[in-house]
């Protein structure tokens, strides 16, 4: 069992994947104005000179990574990823979109589009899903603090995350877990052939998997498990999905429970010895979670603002001229409101900490503080899910677009 899991683990196995898929780690070529050419002529991407690769994979630590400064940044070298040949890119283009899939950026923008298109019950249950598997997957990196894939051999075309641990994908976790919440909340609540929801479900989730193995972030265990986790995660809490549904809009302490737990588990996030995005992405996880809760509570006290019309299951609403462009508008109109609420609170809560904590203004550096961080990144968006599940489509009535 050992010998398979190092197997499952090893580096090799996901640089062969990239390879079969055709993206190679070129080593050698002659770097000329910040792009260069491997020998048999064909262009080659690059951010880094040679002699800033060699110092690059020099100072990887046991996570595959840099040792980082006090301010966050690499040691050595803070520019992108080792030079890299594509020579499929259908493949190329197909991975990397099917990786931003799995972005919290993604979820945050396209879950309220269902609250404010579809289902507002569909956007509450997937939203309460993603942020517990969420959650559960970055502790587990940050305790169990195992390695992502080395470069080289790997390719890696992703920077950001590139200092944190790497079992279990959150990618794996969220995609497995939102399309087969997806897939057995919506039976209930929308007409819809079941073995093509299936289809769906497991090639959405399929093609998150593999475009972490492709853009080198992931090994082939990180992403079994992150699967294999979420799958337990579905399994053991299915049975009660229908009694916190109704705690959550209809109890007197649900908004108090809603807001101080993804607080408190902001606040107890584990610490690592160097900066991480994880805690961060965490907490505004954790605080998009919170501002759902409180205002689902208060959405279905003031009375429901949006419900599908008819008997359940409804038929998917037709594809008209019409029903696209009132689509369209909501979909903008919202995420305006979502970004400029983001932009103030965030200002605001930024203002009010720095001057606080006597900070100066221009010293980005201080956002990485915990004492920070995590307050502003919680405040700005439990005011984003505040938003999205109490006015925005109360706007959207009074302007006639619902």
């Amino acid at each position: 069992m050992r010998d398979l899991l190092a197997y499952l683990h090893d580096s090799e196995l996901v640089a062969r994947f990239q390879r079969r898929c055709g993206l190679f780690l070129v080593d050698g070529a002659h770097h000329e104005r910040g792009k260069t050419h491997a020998s048999s002529g064909t262009p080659v991407h690059t951010d880094i000179s040679h002699e800033h690769l060699r110092v690059r994979w020099e100072k990887q630590d046991k996570n595959s990574n840099f040792k980082h400064k006090e301010n966050g940044y690499a040691d050595g070298d803070s520019s992108g990823p080792p030079r890299y040949e594509v020579r499929n890119w259908l493949l190329h283009f197909l991975f990397l979109i099917s990786a931003s899939l799995g972005h919290e950026i993604f979820y945050i923008t396209c879950l309220p589009c269902i609250h404010w298109n579809l289902d507002p019950f569909l956007c509450r249950r997937l939203v309460n899903i993603w942020v517990m598997v969420m959650y559960i997957g970055q502790v587990m990196k940050d305790m169990l603090k195992l390695p992502r894939p080395l470069s080289p051999p790997v390719v890696k075309l992703e920077t950001r995350v590139d200092a944190e641990y790497g079992l279990p994908s959150t990618h794996a976790m969220a995609a497995t877990a939102i399309s087969f919440t997806v897939l057995l909340s919506a039976t209930s609540r929308i007409q819809f052939q079941f073995e093509v929801g299936l289809l769906i479900a497991v090639t959405v989730s399929s093609l998150v998997c593999l475009s972490r193995l492709y853009t080198g972030m992931h090994s082939v265990l990180d992403v079994i498990c992150g699967v294999l986790i979420s799958a337990v995660l579905l399994f053991l809490t299915y049975p009660y999905w229908e009694a916190f549904d109704r705690f959550q809009l209809s109890h007197p302490i649900a908004p108090v429970v809603g807001l101080l737990l993804p607080l408190f588990l902001s606040y107890t996030y584990p610490e690592l010895e160097h900066y991480s995005t994880t805690r961060g992405d965490t907490t505004t996880i954790l605080g998009v979670g919170a501002g759902c809760c409180v205002g689902y509570w208060v959405d279905e006290q003031l009375g429901p603002a949006f419900v599908p019309q008819g008997e359940l299951p409804v038929a998917l609403p037709a594809l008209t001229a019409n029903g696209l462009a009132l689509g369209a508008a909501r979909s903008l109109l919202g995420a305006v409101a979502l970004v400029g609420t983001r932009q103030v609170a965030k200002t605001l809560s930024l203002q009010v900490l720095y001057s606080w904590y006597r900070v100066p203004k221009n010293d980005d550096s201080a956002r990485r503080r915990r004492e920070i961080e995590v307050p502003y990144k919680f405040a700005t968006y439990t005011s984003v899910g505040l938003v999205n599940s109490i006015f925005v489509n109360r706007v959207f009535i009074l302007l006639g677009l619902l």
